[in-house]
C-alpha cells in the first residue's frame, strides 16, 4: 500500500459541495462486503464515491491477490482507464457493507467537461495514481523476457509508452521464473512472453497484439464516417484532438507506438511554455492523452496509415494489417522517424545495445557503465542529462566544431557543468565490436587529428536527426525535396493542377493539396521542429478544418 506521505496526495476527501454535485448525475447503491464492483481485465466500468463502509482495491498474483488500498468514507475510485475506456489494471470489492455513490463512465465524462473543479481534483488524481502504479510496477501484466532480446525490450518500452503497469522478469536474474514459465507451460522459444491477469498468455506478441488485448485500439468501423481522422498522436495530433473533441467532431486517432510521439521519449522538457520546473515527455503525453479522452476522442493504438484514398465527398485511410477508415477531413500529424546511421554494422545491435530513446528502461540497462550519444541537437543533451545520473560517463560525439549551432544553449551550459561527460567535436564512430546482441567496444575517430579511441561500451543512443514519415502518402499529397509535406502558400499552381484543386480559393495555412487535409508538426515543410509549434499547428488545424468543411 501507500506511504502515508503519497495517500493524501493518491486518495483525497471530497466536501459535502462536492459530494453534491455527483449525486446529481449518480445514484446512492447499498453494497454487501465482498461485493464485485469491477474485477481485472474489465472493459466497462463505473465511478464510486464511498458513502459509508469501504471499498478495497486489489490486483492478482500467482496464487494469491495484493491489496493496493483501501477507499474510506468520502473518497473515491478509479484511474485513468475509466477516462480511456480501456481494461482495468485491478479490481475492486465493498470491504464491509455501506453505501456508495455510483456513476457511469459517461456521467463522469460530463462531470469532468462541465465542473471544473471537480474536474481538476479527479483527472489529476487519476494521472498519479496511474503514475504511482508504473513506477511500482503493480498491474495485471507481467512481462518474461530477456534484457539482451530487442522484442523484450520493445514490449516494456510499448507499455510504458502506453502508460501500462507491468512487472516485468528477467529470465537470466530474477529468482521463480522457471517456476512461473512451468506453471504457463512457457517454452523458451515462446519468449517473451506476456501474462495478462494471471490467465492470458501471449507469446512472442507485435504491438498490435498486446494494444488488442488490452484495450488500447478503438473499435474500428469501416462504415462509419468520423468528422475527422487523425493520423499520429504526437505533440501536434494530440493538440488537435484536444480542440476537435472539445468542438463536439467525431474523431478518430491513429497512433503506431504510443501517444507523445517522439517528444514522448524526452527524459526532460525544460523549455516548453508552461512548466519552469520542467516535464518529461511522457508525463505531457499522458496529460494531452487524458485531456483528449475527456472530451471524447476516440484512440487507435498500433495501428497506422499506409494509404490516403480521396473519395467523393470522403478521404479514406487505408490501415496496416487491413482495412479502412473514413472522414470527412484529415489531419497529418506522423511526424518522422529515426534516421539510419551510417556506422558500419550499427544493424547487428539495433534494439539491445543501440538506441534512439534515453527513457527509464534504458537508463536501468547501462546503470553504473560508460555510453556514447551520437548527435549534437537537444534530445541528444537532454539524454546526455538524463543518463550522467546514473552512468558512469557519457561521451557525446559529434561531427561538427560544438554545440551552439543546433543545441539549445541552457542545454549547453547544463552539460558543460557535468563531470562525468566529455563533447567530442568532429569526431565519428568508426567500428563497433561484439558478438551481436552483445556489443563490447566502440571505436571513434577524430576527423580533423586522425585520432581514434576505443572505449569498453556497451550501450550507444543514435540521437542523429529524422526523416519525415511520409512514404504511406507518396503520390497522394505534394512532397519536398526531402520528403515533407507541402502545405499553404508553398504549393504552386502545377501542383494544384496535377492534383485537381476543386475550389476557387487557394489552399489554407496548413491544408495540403487536398482540401480539408491538413499537415501539422515536423511532418509538414517548413514547420519549426519545436513541441511548442507542434502544439500550435495542431490546435489551429482544427480551426481552418471548421472552415475547410463549410465549403464541402
Amino acid at each position: 500500500m501507500p506511504e502515508t506521505a503519497d495517500r493524501d496526495r493518491l486518495f483525497p476527501e471530497l466536501n459535502d459541495a462536492q459530494i453534491a454535485r455527483l449525486a446529481q448525475r449518480g445514484k446512492r447503491v447499498a453494497v454487501k462486503r465482498g461485493e464485485e464492483l469491477w474485477r481485472v481485465g474489465a472493459t466497462k466500468m463505473n465511478f464510486y464515491v464511498v458513502l459509508s463502509g469501504t471499498i478495497e482495491v486489489v490486483r492478482p498474483l500467482p496464487g494469491g491477490e495484493e491489496t493496493l488500498t483501501v477507499h474510506g468514507p468520502r473518497q473515491f475510485t478509479g484511474d485513468v482507464d475509466l477516462i480511456f475506456g480501456s481494461r482495468a489494471v485491478v479490481a475492486a470489492r465493498a470491504g464491509a457493507d455501506g453505501e456508495v455513490l455510483e456513476l457511469t463512465r459517461e456521467s463522469l465524462l460530463d462531470v469532468v467537461q462541465t465542473d471544473p473543479e471537480l474536474s481538476d481534483l479527479i483527472l489529476l488524481t487519476f494521472l498519479q495514481r496511474r503514475a504511482f502504479l508504473i513506477a511500482h510496477g503493480k498491474g495485471d501484466a507481467v512481462l518474461v523476457g530477456s534484457r539482451h532480446s530487442a522484442d523484450t525490450l520493445r514490449l516494456r518500452e510499448f507499455l510504458m509508452r502506453n502508460g501500462r503497469p507491468c512487472t516485468y522478469l528477467d529470465v537470466e536474474r530474477d529468482e521463480g521464473v522457471q517456476d512461473l514459465l512451468q506453471r504457463f507451460h512457457v517454452r523458451p522459444g515462446d519468449l517473451p512472453v506476456l501474462i495478462l491477469r494471471g490467465e492470458v498468455i501471449l507469446r512472442r506478441p507485435s504491438n498490435a497484439e498486446v494494444a488488442g488485448e488490452l484495450g488500447l485500439t478503438a473499435a474500428l468501423e469501416e462504415s462509419k464516417i468520423y468528422d475527422v481522422i487523425i493520423a499520429g498522436a504526437g505533440p501536434a495530433g494530440l493538440a488537435a484532438a484536444v480542440y476537435a473533441a472539445s468542438e463536439g467532431l467525431q474523431i478518430l486517432v491513429l497512433e503506431t507506438h504510443a501517444p507523445g510521439g517522439q517528444a514522448g521519449t524526452s527524459s526532460r522538457i525544460e523549455n516548453y511554455f508552461g512548466f519552469p520546473g520542467g516535464i518529461t515527455g511522457q508525463e505531457l503525453a499522458a496529460r494531452g492523452f487524458t485531456q483528449a479522452n475527456k472530451f471524447g476522442a476516440r484512440f487507435a493504438v498500433a495501428r497506422s496509415g499506409v494509404g490516403l484514398e480521396r473519395g467523393e465527398r470522403t478521404y479514406s485511410v487505408v490501415l496496416d494489417g487491413g482495412g479502412s477508415v473514413r472522414a470527412r477531413s484529415v489531419i497529418i500529424a506522423c511526424g518522422v522517424r529515426y534516421r539510419p546511421a551510417d556506422i558500419p554494422g550499427v544493424e547487428r545491435f539495433e534494439g539491445t545495445c543501440v538506441h534512439h530513446a534515453a527513457t527509464n528502461i534504458e537508463a536501468q540497462l547501462c546503470s553504473g557503465e560508460e555510453v556514447a550519444i551520437v548527435g549534437g541537437g537537444n534530445s541528444a543533451g537532454q539524454a546526455a542529462v538524463y543518463l550522467a545520473r546514473v552512468v558512469r560517463h557519457v561521451h557525446i560525439l559529434v561531427r561538427g566544431s560544438g554545440l551552439a549551432e543546433s543545441m539549445s544553449r541552457y542545454l549547453i551550459r547544463v552539460l558543460e557543468e557535468l563531470p562525468d561527460v566529455t563533447i567530442h567535436t568532429r569526431t565519428r564512430i568508426v567500428r563497433l565490436e561484439g558478438e551481436a546482441p552483445h556489443l563490447k567496444r566502440v571505436t571513434w575517430r577524430n576527423d580533423e587529428t586522425g585520432k581514434e579511441e576505443t572505449h569498453r561500451i556497451q550501450h550507444v543512443f543514435l540521437m542523429i536527426g529524422a526523416d519525415p514519415n511520409t512514404g504511406w502518402l507518396e503520390g497522394a499529397l505534394a512532397l519536398d525535396e526531402k520528403g515533407f509535406i507541402k502545405t499553404g502558400n508553398d504549393l504552386g499552381s502545377a501542383e494544384r493542377t496535377a492534383a485537381r484543386w476543386p475550389l476557387g480559393r487557394e489552399p489554407y495555412t496548413l491544408e495540403t493539396v487536398l482540401p480539408a487535409v491538413f499537415a501539422v508538426g515536423d511532418v509538414r515543410s517548413g514547420s519549426v521542429k519545436r513541441i511548442a509549434a507542434a502544439v500550435g499547428e495542431g490546435a489551429s488545424s482544427v480551426q481552418l478544418l471548421f472552415r475547410a468543411l463549410q465549403e464541402s
